[in-house]
């Protein structure tokens, strides 16, 4: 009897997982009212608002989830989650992690002291590098639900920081950004954010 419902949990875990599977064609019809924002293909053009185009589908599905249950807070984000079922957050994230991010241009001089900061952390200030868990192109990490920063829009990384420093934003597992952000300045917050602007 035990194997028999230890059989019967592993089949219901894996439909469990199979109906919780992204489809893209499904997310690219639901992208409609994304796009405002978003752009299209995910490759937004406004510089406060978020690239989701080839972010990793478990974070994007994530980053919904916490503004329907209201773990992260935005005033346009909230309500725009609200009515996603998981089905229709997976099938989101399948579409835009589908997309090719389009790197953006960085200032040269803001990005140089950038560059060491995320490379190289802050010892003196007890700030880690940004690439040991972003990683050296700003790839991320999806395992572990570390964000793709390439070419992330600079403005929107920069109110990130700020909101991880100022305790507005708290989702992040094991307040890891808070920790980090509360140590950065405002132009280590913006140097960081110009170079993740070109990064690739």
């Amino acid at each position: 009897m035990k194997k028999l419902a230890i059989a019967a949990l592993v089949v219901l875990g894996a439909f469990g997982t199979a109906q919780a599977a992204g489809d893209a064609a499904a997310g690219k019809n639901k992208s409609a009212v994304c796009a405002g924002c978003h752009g299209a293909d995910g490759n937004s053009l406004v510089p406060t608002f978020p690239k989701l185009a080839g972010q990793h589908a478990s974070y994007i599905a994530k980053q919904l989830a916490d503004f329907k249950a209201g773990g992260r807070t935005d005033p346009t984000m909230g309500p725009m989650a609200m009515p996603l079922s998981e089905q229709d957050a997976a099938d989101l994230a399948a579409y835009f992690s589908s997309q090719k991010v389009a790197i953006g241009s960085a200032n040269a001089e803001k990005a140089a002291a950038g560059k060491k900061l995320y490379q190289g952390g802050n010892s003196a200030k007890g700030i880690s590098a940004c690439m040991a868990c972003h990683g050296p192109t700003g790839a991320g990490n999806p395992g572990a639900k570390y964000p793709s920063l390439q070419g992330q829009q600079s403005m929107y990384v920069v109110k990130q920081l700020q909101d991880f420093r100022s305790g507005t934003r708290k989702n992040d597992p094991a307040k890891m950004m808070s920790s980090i952000a509360a140590k950065m300045s405002d132009a280590e917050i913006e140097s960081a954010a110009e170079y993740i602007a070109g990064l690739h």
